[in-house]
């Protein structure tokens, strides 16, 4: 259970980094970022699979980048759900995505060290 609420903290944490490094993505404080990665989470585990199974041979033939666009549709959907995150356009979206892929790659690095 105190490894669901770490993540969980240290997705929004990761929306508030992302928040700063690309333009057209805002998050407006810890509570509208914990309740974004709550919903970007729930978004990925129910439609975002959905999407990914029907988009199968398509990730395939980009060799996984295609993923990006699903996780940036995810992150667009939520913008649109939570008050305080917004995301203006796709293009915001996909690059969110990349730079949340690349933290979440670094948090389970140094959580696996821990």
């Amino acid at each position: 259970m105190l490894a669901l609420l770490l993540h969980w903290l240290l997705s929004a944490l990761a929306l508030l980094i992302v928040s700063r490094l690309v333009p057209g993505f805002h998050v407006h404080g810890l509570v509208p970022a914990l309740i974004a990665s709550l919903v970007i989470g729930l978004l990925n585990a129910t439609l975002g699979l959905f999407l990914k199974i029907i988009t199968f041979p398509l990730t395939i033939l980009t060799l996984g980048i295609f993923l990006l666009v699903i996780n940036g549709a995810m992150i667009l959907i939520a913008s649109e759900l939570v008050p305080g995150f917004r995301v203006y356009g796709w293009g915001p979206a996909f690059w969110g995505a990349v730079v949340l892929a690349l933290l979440g790659m670094l948090i389970r690095a140094i959580r696996k060290d821990a």
